[in-house]
């Protein structure tokens, strides 16, 4: 009663009728919207359902067409003051307003994990692209921000903050995105709101109304004033610590960050100490494992070329110290056979035949007998043996270092007998060889006969 008395004392007639009227049409006000958004509160439980329903069915498209009304701005309805309405889930309890951007960043989580055919199969080439686009590019953060919070970034639910970032971390084509939205959300929810006509326009706007009551809190030091909050807040900054910031390789300011957290306790801070120190050694040791692998490779490819330089060295050597033996018996053979050197060139022994033929012609006796006694004497029978036992172990030995050398030269031949072989041993093939053969020996015999006849005549 004094409190009204007060107010009576210092209004004016006019002021307190006015001030009456306004308190009597803001309880009106929000009567009527407490009323109705009980069968707005229904809707968007039934739809959060049925979109669940079908996620769960893998049915992807369906899913997300159902809960893409309830986080898109109606464009067509607009409020008093000619801003455009928020959102149905804005206008939610918190619970299904986490409940409902969840569904949502889950669906694009798991369209984003189809193959290409598969998405574009689904959605279409160039709808596919355009969700992949979205939340590789960061975008979707900016879609929950302005369409269920207001464009206000400290506005966010912690939980889907915490999806947002999950969601950016698997997917983002760079964390650079990632780490400036979650700084700029910690950065908001841990400043004060002191905007005054901000909280009077919330007080007359049912738009606003919603926001200022759900978080009356976010002015706070840490912005975490429940246990739940708190939670939350600690699971932000070790996804902010802990993977964004040493997914851009920023491990000093992390170390620093959680340093001078206000959130973190002591036991929690010399944790994320511990687990950063120790996720620290772990790159060092994968980068140390990574520069010992590629050292060994390069090392077994320095390897692989010596040898391979030492075989052909040891190949080359082989073939030379051949074709030395190899000449070095046929010289050998010359001289057995008594061949002058001094009659090496082809002109002197043509020379030399042609004078041997033509007194062979006319005085065959003498000259051979002078041939014969100047000539060296012919090797026996064994000489002779051994001397072609030489040269066909020769010809085996070369053989073998030629097949050494060209492994697939003895491939070759193994297949070229075997499909002789093959071919042979069809009945077919032999008698018309022989039918081929006898008919060319018949040949050969009636030109031989014919020549002796004429050799006759």
């Amino acid at each position: 009663m004094s409190f009204d008395g007060s107010y009576t004392a210092t209004l004016s007639p006019t002021a307190s009728d006015n001030f009456g009227s306004h308190m009597l049409s803001n309880s009106i006000t929000s009567l009527a919207s407490s009323t109705s958004s009980r069968p707005l509160s229904n809707n968007i439980s039934k739809t959060y359902r049925q979109a669940s329903q079908l996620f769960l069915t893998r049915r992807l498209p369906e899913a997300l067409s159902t809960v893409l009304p309830l986080i898109t701005p109606s464009t067509e309805t607009s409020d008093v003051n000619g801003l455009t309405e928020p959102a149905p889930v804005a206008r939610a309890s918190r619970s299904t307003r986490i409940k409902v951007w969840s569904l949502y960043l889950t669906i694009l989580n798991a369209i984003l994990e189809l193959d290409q055919d598969e998405g574009k199969d689904a959605f279409g080439s160039q709808e596919w692209r355009a969700l992949c686009k979205k939340v590789r590019d960061g975008d979707v953060w900016e879609e929950v921000v302005q369409y269920g919070y207001h464009g206000v970034e400290g506005e966010v639910d912690s939980d889907v903050v915490i999806n947002l970032a999950t969601l950016l971390l698997a997917h983002a084509k760079s964390q650079a995105v990632n780490q400036k939205r979650l700084e700029n959300y910690l950065a908001a929810s841990s400043t004060p709101n002191l905007d005054i006509s901000q909280r009077l326009e919330a007080t007359k706007s049912p738009r606003l109304s919603s926001r200022t009551r759900r978080s009356p809190s976010k002015g706070a030091a840490s912005g975490a004033d429940t246990p739940r909050d708190l939670n939350a807040r600690v699971k932000i900054i070790e996804l902010y610590t802990l993977h964004v910031l040493l997914r851009n390789n920023q491990w000093d300011y992390a170390r620093e960050f959680i340093s001078v957290s206000a959130v973190l306790d002591e036991e929690r801070r010399e944790a994320f100490l511990q687990a950063l120190q120790s996720l620290q050694e772990e790159q060092q040791e994968a980068e140390r494992r990574e520069h010992e692998e590629r050292q060994r490779q390069e090392e077994q490819l320095q390897r692989d070329i010596e040898e391979a330089r030492r075989l052909r060295a040891e190949n080359e050597a082989r073939e030379r110290r051949r074709i030395d033996e190899e000449r070095a018996r046929r010289e050998g053979s010359e001289v057995d056979y008594g061949i002058d050197n001094s009659q090496g060139t082809p002109k002197s022994r043509s020379k030399g035949r042609t004078a041997s033929g033509s007194s062979a012609l006319s005085k065959p006796a003498k000259p051979s007998a002078a041939k014969g006694k100047k000539a060296i004497a012919p090797r026996g029978f064994g000489a002779r043996a051994a001397m072609i036992l030489t040269n066909l172990r020769g010809v085996i030995e070369q053989m073998g270092a030629t097949f050494k050398a060209n492994p697939m030269l003895l491939m070759r031949l193994m297949v070229f007998i075997i499909s002789m072989l093959v071919m042979f041993g069809r009945k077919g093939i032999r008698e018309r060889v022989q039918r081929i053969l006898g008919t060319g020996w018949n040949k050969v015999k009636s030109t031989a006969g014919m020549g002796v006849k004429v050799s006759y005549i």
